[in-house]
């Protein structure tokens, strides 16, 4: 079964994004994060206490000045009226200074759950992905993590606290009916938001898709610099960029007009709030209810009101954004392993080394069929060559042995064991292999040949980069082993990369050996030079080589023919030659063509 994320449209933007985000609020055996929380709430309670004193202080100060007290207690009331609001920006940072070790930590969590799962899917999924895409999911996914958390605990929360108290202050002081209103106006000011806020989010998920689609097109061509030169395609690349940017921005624009919108509509609506309090209160201080004072705690109170109702908008659209975000990072996580451990798999146990495919059939995709019954024994400590035509199927055998894809039917054994019943990370240390295209970290070259074995000592690396015939040319480096090779290593040649690949390989010094077509790419004389360096590499390890140049493996301990997925030869180069078969034709061309090649490098 492939990789594959759920495909349920509810699962957009719901609120079962919500339910998985939540238990990050409160985590598991985390004594010292969860005292971190309970302080922050008190602490929100204790702001949101303060800044309700605040009107009445300021109501306090009007009324005492318009009856003429005294000037202590006016002074007094100030004083209170500018400690609360002190108290207030007091209890909210300290508040945020104790959660954001909270907010980060999550943000750790799941960010590493998710760099990991990613690693642990299979080939396929991967080669179907673009990496711009895939990296620009989870920086978005990641960064909405602290931000929801910290809206959640201390913006809706709290707002709902404070309209439940002004609405118990505006019973008390006022009566019923600016109660009435207020949660009827709140309730519109809520309703409005959200429906805009739902419109303006397909708006902003078609806004992130074009995105995706530009970062994943940019990344695409700079990988591919290269062959974008050799086509003259900068031109092309460039109008294909503009599509997608336009496409952005186009997108970019319907979004800001949205929001225009929403700001225009939630502005209005409370306005009309605030005018027809005001109103009220105007109307029954000119009837005697009421005192100034009280105009002014009325305006108070619906300025506080007003803020984080204000910031309610915003929040909530920040909200519906970061489940978009989130809800694609947990689509990630939703993606199933195609490729999994067994139920109670065993670590891989090499005593031998000894190879074995059991007619093996695998497709890449239904109905087209890459291996068609291949079965073949390596004995332990001898090499196995494997050549054929293209497309029959000889680097799928690698793929296969490492259990990037599992066989549709057959087995591959190791020493006897089925490599499907034993554990991935085991198999894959007990073998080694040196790909046709060598793809190297944009690092260190120590770095990259100490990746064969993690905790590899200097001497150890220098000595897998002697055994790789390449010692010399790092020192000849003004960095040495400290020589930055560039992004996928292209500030070396080929051939130093092959042997860096070499080296690495020789650091992990693996049973098994796979080699991957490992020179195909290279001229004739450096092939040359690594093929001597690839034998002493193969000594006393049991061999597998995909090659296409006949040369480079005639002295395999045997060789097989694979033609249209099947075993079509199977013997010693002399042996097949004496069949005159598709082995001896193979040996022919070549033959024919280095012929003619060392024909025309002596005319010039």
């Amino acid at each position: 079964m492939r990789d594959a994320p759920p495909t349920d449209p509810a699962h957009k933007g719901s609120l079962k994004t919500i339910v998985r985000f939540l238990p990050m609020l409160w985590p598991k055996g985390e004594i010292e994060l969860k005292a971190r929380v309970i302080v922050a709430v008190v602490l929100v309670l204790i702001g949101k206490a303060t800044t309700l004193l605040m009107p009445f202080a300021y109501k306090g100060i009007v009324d005492r000045m318009s009856s003429g007290a005294a000037f202590a207690l006016v002074v007094g009331l100030v004083l209170a009226y500018a400690g609360a609001r002190f108290s207030g920006v007091l209890a909210d940072n300290l508040r945020n200074a104790l959660f954001e070790k909270v907010g980060q930590r999550a943000a750790l969590a799941l960010s590493s759950r998710v760099f990991r799962h990613v690693h642990s899917l299979s080939l396929r999924f991967h080669l179907e992905r673009r990496t711009g895409s895939l990296t620009k999911i989870v920086e978005r996914g990641t960064k909405s993590i602290d931000m929801m958390l910290y809206f959640l605990l201390f913006n809706i929360a709290p707002t709902i606290i404070e309209l439940g108290a002004i609405c118990v202050i505006f019973f008390v002081k006022f009566g019923g009916g600016l109660v009435a209103a207020t949660l009827a106006i709140v309730a519109l000011y809520i309703g409005f938001t959200r429906w805009v806020t739902d419109w303006r989010a397909g708006l902003q998920r078609q806004m992130n898709e074009v995105d995706n689609k530009a970062i994943g097109r940019a990344v695409d061509s700079l990988l591919n610099y290269e062959t974008v030169k050799y086509f003259g395609a900068e031109e092309r690349e460039a109008r294909r960029y503009d599509e997608a940017v336009g496409a952005f921005t186009r997108a970019a624009v319907r979004n800001e007009v949205s929001l225009a919108w929403l700001n225009i509509g939630q502005s209005l609506i409370t306005n009309i709030m605030m005018a027809g309090a005001m109103g009220f209160t105007v109307w029954g201080w000119s009837k005697g209810r009421f005192t100034p004072g009280d105009v002014v705690l009325v305006n108070a109170l619906l300025m506080q009101l007003f803020r984080p109702l204000d910031m309610l908008g915003w929040v909530y659209r920040s909200i519906r954004q970061g489940l978009i975000d989130m809800e694609m990072m947990f689509e990630l996580l939703d993606t199933s392993q195609e490729i999994v451990d067994a139920p109670g798999a065993e670590p891989l146990l090499v005593t031998r080394g000894a190879v074995r495919f059991d007619d093996v059939h695998f497709q890449y995709e239904e109905g087209r069929e890459i291996l068609k019954g291949v079965s073949f024994e390596v004995p332990p400590g001898t090499s196995l060559a494997v050549v054929g035509p293209s497309g029959a199927g000889k680097s799928t055998l690698a793929r296969l042995m490492y259990r990037f894809y599992d066989p549709s039917s057959g087995a591959i054994l190791i020493d006897g064991q089925p490599i499907a019943g034993v554990t991935q990370a085991s198999l894959r240390s007990e073998i080694g292999i040196v790909p046709q295209d060598t793809v190297l970290f944009n690092d260190t070259i120590a770095y990259n040949i100490a990746y064969g074995r993690a905790g590899a000592s200097q001497v150890e690396v220098a000595g897998a980069a002697a055994g790789a015939a390449i010692d010399g040319f790092i020192a000849s480096l003004p960095n040495g082993y400290e020589s930055m090779v560039g992004e996928r290593g292209l500030k070396l040649s080929g051939g130093e990369k092959q042997r860096v690949a070499i080296a690495r390989t020789l650091l992990k010094n693996p049973p098994i050996l796979i080699l991957d077509e490992a020179t195909s790419a290279l001229d004739s004389r450096t092939e040359e030079a690594i093929q001597a360096t690839l034998q002493g590499a193969m000594r006393d390890r049991t061999t597998i080589v995909i090659a296409h140049r006949l040369s480079t493996i005639a002295e395999a301990d045997r060789i097989i023919v694979l033609d249209d997925g099947r075993v079509a030869e199977s013997g010693t180069h002399q042996a097949l030659l004496a069949k005159n078969g598709l082995y001896a034709d193979l040996w022919n061309r070549q033959q024919a063509e280095r012929e003619l090649e060392a024909a025309a490098q002596a005319a010039e």
